[in-house]
């Protein structure tokens, strides 16, 4: 098997689009105490250039998650990397690279109001609404995809692709020399 790059999503209109959410969550935020919550390791990229373009202070702090579950059955979620900072009190906004399913999401956003947090809220790159099987709201996105499975700006595939400047569908073709 072959895998093969589509691009989807150039540096440019990724750029772009990270400006705009960024002044719109400016908006939404000015004169609160926002904390930003990325989740590692795919929205480092997103995180970066995000917080570049707010226009209000805001601390940044990282969680790292893992999954225990039988195959695609969602499990428990446990923090492999918790918050250096404290949640209390805070406005978060936990940014993260794609959302699907939206299972892990809604276990992680439910951890963090039950941290005392004082609202939390959810910004994704990618939001695959159209796979949603968790009620999951993603407040702020990027980019809504139907289908595929992308890589490149942080999203990975077995930790390759990371480092692409845009994001690409990577798709498995027949080599025709089999």
């Amino acid at each position: 098997m072959v895998k093969r790059l589509y691009p989807l999503l150039t540096p440019e209109v990724i750029s772009r689009r990270v400006a705009e959410l960024g002044g719109a969550i400016s908006c939404a935020y000015a004169g609160k105490e926002l904390l930003i919550v990325g989740v590692l390791k795919g929205s480092f990229m997103f995180v970066a250039d995000l917080v570049r373009a707010l226009t209000i202070p805001a601390q940044i702090d990282f969680v790292r998650l893992s999954s225990y579950g039988a195959g695609d059955v969602p499990g428990e979620i446990s923090f492999t990397q918790n918050l250096d900072l404290s949640p209390k009190g805070k406005h978060l906004l936990v940014v993260e690279d794609i959302v699907d399913t939206g299972h892990s999401m809604e276990r992680l956003l439910n951890a963090l109001q039950d941290m005392g947090a004082e609202s939390v809220k959810l910004c994704a790159l990618i939001d695959k609404e159209e796979r949603r099987a968790a009620n999951v709201t993603v407040d702020f996105f990027g980019f809504r995809l139907a289908k595929g499975f992308v890589v490149g700006y942080g999203l990975d595939f077995a930790e390759d692709y990371r480092c692409l400047p845009g994001v690409f569908e990577l798709s498995k073709k027949r080599s025709s020399q089999s």
